[in-house]
């Protein structure tokens, strides 16, 4: 065994099947020669932490770099980190803003890191983004922990390297929504899970299922995609009873329950005026919000208030088209996909090959834990009618990276079995198959490099070029020199990873803002900024249906004073009175990113704030959201984030008014693609005719304190 096979088959001590106690003292020199393919040889080389290090070094430094470029990032849920830093309460229900008026329409788990962040540190792009970062680089290396257990070092660190460098990853650990936390809760309950299976262990399936209890405290139900795959790993492959691991896997499930259910309750069963209202609902419900807007209403498409699928069908403008092949398609293929026909490949065969070895198997049983995400998650993903963001396939990474680790190094140890063996034919048809993945992974990075055809021309033919060569010569590796291996498999690695880490490293120095981000280079007809505009939207890119629905600037863009004419809509389905700002990049007048208030109008907020319970009131979260971070006082979000929540209604404004609680209203904003309240709209109304306008640096203003009527 030469040095480049020693590496990829070292692993850590332990056995990999069956109890221990069933397994005979072995001979060493017999064990070394006719070791299986999937049991690696015992013992950690001296290489393996400095690899790890320098690879969790690399992980941060790319997550790290540049940060501050993004400033607030997503201001939604950045003002709900400095409500949160601001007041407890806020914190705890996950608030817009201080004052308690609604909350953002998730669980808050992720914004208590942040918000803590800035507690400490103050407020500041950084304080807030810093800790996504981090968890980016906890999770490669909770999943080269993972991974190694099992099958070894080697195999831990191509999976933590694909992890880190998948250009979805990449974004959403430099970026403030919540998936970096959920990405990293669930690779730890994958950890959990593995070292359950080991031993049976009633404690680690308890962790498992108490981490991803805290993964829906996160974003809700699809956390709880990974469950069944959990449960039934373990069920199949646990070294114990069949009735014991049932009862485990009860507890397990009470776990869950609780861990993700105790915040639910104080919520459902607080009185709705001691606490904020639950954004993202229509009935002021958390359970409503579960189940309908974040739960079935995903799958089915039918999320009342949502602007996005709903009544259009086939997920909506954010959402490419449904079907098995989305993951692949022009919106998110750039994404996520880069190693995803190779993940797919060496499932299979790793699958094969592991045959019919006992239930307990490990190689196996990893093999079904990650595959089985991959697939319950991607299926989910790829047809839900729903809003589906691109980002939220950062969710798929950890499992691609894994199977690309588990599934390469149980090819090489098979082909690297003895020419005595007889099973030398399938040592052929592991290395075949090794090749045609690199090939198949070439070619595939050759394509979507392609849907960016101006960017860095170069770089998509030598990853065609150099993939190719280095699958033929893996398919002749045996008949080479012996110190020609290596080069061979860097060559691979290369091929396989330029396109990834070129799209990381693009996306690392771009600043990202907004509702939805994407990773990578321009893209002809996906939506993002920067890429491309709405996909089979109006003219040049825009949408109608939404602000700026015609060249990115609308029939009565502005409206009359600000809020709509009458309440009508416009021309596309436009809703007269939005920002009027352009519907490309991202925009959509204030749906999908916050406006930065001059110094003018900051200085006019900020003038008299004691005073107030609320500077200013204005229709959506992200239009009140640039304010807020800007002034660092609670700013009312009507009808949260859509405009289409009936917080407040026209009474309760009404007497917020009366109150004298609301300095300023904010004209501007309002969407209702998909139901929802009319509350938004009637309240802009009601100020429009009974208060005088001014403007500010083009922004509509209406003094509420100053009782005179329009």
């Amino acid at each position: 065994m030469d040095r480049t096979e020693s590496l990829l088959t070292a692993a850590t001590p332990g056995p990999t099947v069956t109890d221990p106690a069933s397994v005979p003292a072995p001979d060493p020199v017999r064990t070394e020669a006719v070791r299986p393919p999937s049991e690696p040889p015992r013992g950690d080389p001296r290489w393996t932490r400095p690899a790890l290090v320098a690879l969790l070094l690399a992980a941060g430094l790319l997550y790290l770099w540049g940060l501050g470029a993004s400033g607030w990032g997503n201001a939604f849920y950045s003002a709900a980190v400095q409500a949160g830093s601001e007041s407890w309460k806020a914190f705890f229900y996950g608030s817009s803003d201080a004052a308690n008026s609604i909350t953002v329409d998730k669980t808050p788990a992720s914004l208590w890191l942040m918000a803590l962040s800035v507690r400490v540190f103050g407020l500041s792009s950084w304080s807030i983004l810093v800790p996504q970062a981090l968890l980016g680089v906890a999770s490669v290396g909770v999943l080269y922990a993972a991974v190694r257990r099992w099958y070894g070092p080697v195999a831990g660190l191509v999976a933590g390297a694909v992890l880190a460098v998948t250009p979805v990853a990449t974004l959403m650990f430099r970026f403030n929504n919540p998936d970096a936390l959920l990405v990293f809760l669930l690779v730890a309950a994958a950890y959990a899970t593995v070292r359950a299976v080991e031993t049976a262990s009633t404690r680690w399936i308890v962790l498992a299922g108490a981490l991803v209890g805290l993964g829906f405290l996160t974003k809700m139900l699809q956390a709880f995609l990974v469950i069944p795959v959990f449960a039934g790993v373990y069920l199949l492959a646990a070294p114990t009873g069949f009735w014991r691991r049932i009862r485990q896997l009860l507890l397990s499930g009470l776990a869950v329950v609780v861990s993700a259910g105790w915040w639910v309750a104080i919520v459902e069963l607080a009185p709705a005026g001691a606490r904020p209202y639950v954004g993202g609902s229509q009935h002021n419900s958390i359970l409503e919000l579960t189940l309908g807007y974040n739960g079935l209403g995903r799958i089915t498409g039918d999320e009342e208030g949502s602007v996005g699928p709903g009544r259009m069908g086939g997920g909506g403008p954010f959402s490419g088209q449904t079907g098995l092949l989305r993951m692949f398609d022009t919106e998110v293929g750039g994404q996520i996909s880069w190693l995803l026909p190779a993940a797919l490949i060496l499932l299979v065969a790793g699958l094969v090959l592991a045959g019919r070895a006992a239930r307990t198997d490990r190689s196996r049983a990893g093999l079904l834990l990650w595959g089985g995400w991959l697939l319950v998650t991607g299926l989910i993903f790829s047809l839900m009618s729903g809003i589906f963001h691109a980002y939220y396939t950062v969710a798929l990474a950890p499992a691609v990276g894994a199977l690309v680790g588990i599934g390469a190094t149980l090819l090489w140890r098979a082909r690297t079995t003895p020419a005595a063996a007889p099973d030398r034919r399938r040592a052929f048809a592991a290395t075949g198959t090794l090749a045609i993945t690199l090939a198949v992974t070439a070619w595939w990075s050759w394509h979507l490099l392609g849907r960016s055809a101006d960017w860095h021309p170069w770089l998509r033919s030598a990853v065609l070029v150099v993939g190719l060569a280095a699958a033929a010569l893996l398919l002749l590796v045996d008949r080479l020199p012996r110190r020609v291996a290596p080069v061979v498999l860097a060559l691979g690695a290369a091929a396989a990873l330029a396109g990834p880490v070129a799209y990381s490293l693009q996306t690392a120095s771009t600043a990202h803002t907004g509702s939805i981000p994407s990773a990578g280079p321009f893209v002809q007809g996906a939506f993002g900024p920067g890429r491309g505009g709405f996909p089979g939207g109006g003219p040049n890119g825009a949408f109608p249906g939404f602000p700026g629905g015609q060249d990115g600037t609308g029939q009565n863009g502005t409206g009359q004073n600000g809020v709509g004419q009458n309440g009508g809509t416009g021309r596309n389905g436009q809703f007269p009175g939005g920002a009027g700002r352009s519907a490309r990049g991202g925009g959509m007048g204030g749906l999908l990113d916050a406006r930065e208030p001059s110094a003018e109008l900051k200085a006019l907020l900020e003038a008299g704030a004691d005073d107030y319970t609320w500077v200013a009131a204005t229709v959506g979260s992200n239009n009140a959201s640039g304010y807020q971070l800007a002034t660092e006082r609670p700013v009312m979000p009507i009808g949260g984030f859509n405009g289409s929540d009936p917080s407040p209604t026209l009474a309760q404004f009404q007497r917020y008014v009366a109150d004298g609680r609301i300095h300023y209203f904010i004209g501007g904003g309002g969407f209702r693609a998909n139901g929802g309240s009319n509350a938004s709209q009637e309240i802009a109304t009601w100020v429009a005719e009974h208060f005088t306008a001014k403007t500010v640096d083009g922004v509509t203003l209406y003094d509420l304190s100053s009782g005179k009527q329009g």
